[in-house]
């Protein structure tokens, strides 16, 4: 197999991934369509679904029931789950051992909504390292109950002041985890301005038994080739990026394998794969829901093409496969992207922002004490 990088496919338990590619679980987003239209270009690769709440899960969510649906197809089961109780977390992961229903649990301390730090959740757990290692440790132990290996995705820390990133890489290398993945910026900043790549290169030389995976700022197949040559990461994880673009898969598995990257699709490409894409959601949700849950898509699907902004507005607020496909036949089907259009900026940009964290939390950051999980069932939305 020709090899354009130095590296090595990843491995997560019994499973061996190449090229070490990660779809990042992204909340609306990265439900069973997505993934199964993403595994379409890339087979083989990890595609994650959306973060879930491990205490609607122990308290049977029926929205987060209905979330941790897979495929037919997903022969490799991925879910995220977040929670700062350790015996919760170690709950959850016990009902999917159980339920047989993952075959890989990655664990999140990255997510800077104030919905989850204001409980002391997502980035918010990093501060308080025995908590941390406790949460991580106990995951482990559990899952390896039921042959799941675990990995942890987190940002740099809560600011540039509560830089968290090296000592939380420790304590998962040292807790077992299979991989660890960063996403190279604080939770702060959120999605702008830019990824700190260094920060990638700092954590890969200070954790050095499991592989460490970069995220942020990959919207070609060669912004992979160029971070991994750069801070000697050994994958790539993958999130607005591939807004719009499922094929970014494709990209990469030619990329890694030293193949020519295929050229940027014409529109009516797109626009064929993003019409597949509605239908799939359409087949997955309830009478009616696909296709709200499609809209946000049509922008990203459009993204760098020239179409107008007023049809861009009535795709957006389209309200039927039928009309999708209407709108699609006032588009120019042999229209090329603009220059530079591969790097327009799909999902969120916006930052930096608040961050909000429980009273008196930077007081006591060497406690186990966390957040009751159970009060967060509701506001978890799954």
């Amino acid at each position: 197999m020709k090899q354009t990088l130095t590296t090595k496919p990843l491995k997560l338990g019994n499973r061996i991934i190449w090229p070490p590619v990660v779809l990042a679980p992204m909340a609306g987003v990265t439900n069973q369509p997505f993934r199964t239209l993403c595994r379409e270009f890339g087979p083989g690769l990890v595609y994650v679904n959306e973060m879930i709440m491990a205490a609607a899960l122990v308290y049977k969510n029926p929205k987060t029931e209905a979330m941790i649906a897979f495929g037919p197809d997903e022969s490799f089961r991925s879910l995220q789950l977040y929670g700062s109780d350790p015996a919760i977390m170690a709950t959850a992961i016990t009902q999917l051992g159980r339920r047989n229903a993952v075959d890989h649990i990655d664990l999140n301390f990255g997510c800077p909504a104030p919905k989850v730090t204001r409980r002391g959740g997502g980035a918010a757990v990093p501060l308080k390292k025995n908590l941390l290692r406790a949460i991580v440790t106990t995951a482990v132990k559990t899952a390896a109950e039921f042959g799941i290996p675990v990995t942890c995705k987190f940002r740099m820390g809560l600011n540039d002041d509560l830089m968290t990133f090296i000592h939380t890489g420790l304590i998962c290398q040292d807790a077992g985890v299979a991989a660890i993945a960063l996403h190279a910026r604080t939770a702060q900043q959120h999605y702008a301005p830019f990824a700190r790549w260094e920060a990638i290169t700092e954590l890969k030389s200070a954790v050095t038994d499991i592989p460490v995976l970069g995220n942020g700022d990959i919207w070609e197949a060669n912004d992979a080739q160029e971070m991994m040559r750069v801070t000697k990461c050994d994958g790539v994880v993958i999130g607005r990026g591939c807004l719009g673009k499922p094929w970014l898969f494709r990209d990469m598995v030619a990329m890694f394998n030293g193949e020519p990257i295929p050229a940027t699709p014409k529109l009516g490409w797109v626009l064929d794969v993003m019409l597949r894409h509605a239908v799939a959601l359409e087949a997955h949700f309830p009478p009616g829901r696909g296709i709200r849950e499609f809209r946000k898509h049509a922008g990203w699907y459009l993204t760098g093409y020239p179409v107008g902004g007023e049809l861009r507005k009535r795709f957006s607020e389209a309200s039927s496969i039928a009309e999708l496909c209407e709108l699609s036949t006032l588009c120019d089907q042999s229209a090329n992207i603009v220059e530079g259009g591969e790097r327009f900026v799909r999902g969120h940009s916006n930052g930096p922002m608040n961050i909000v964290l429980p009273q008196g939390f930077l007081e006591n950051l060497d406690d186990l004490v966390a957040p009751d999980d159970a009060t967060l069932t509701h506001m978890s939305g799954g």
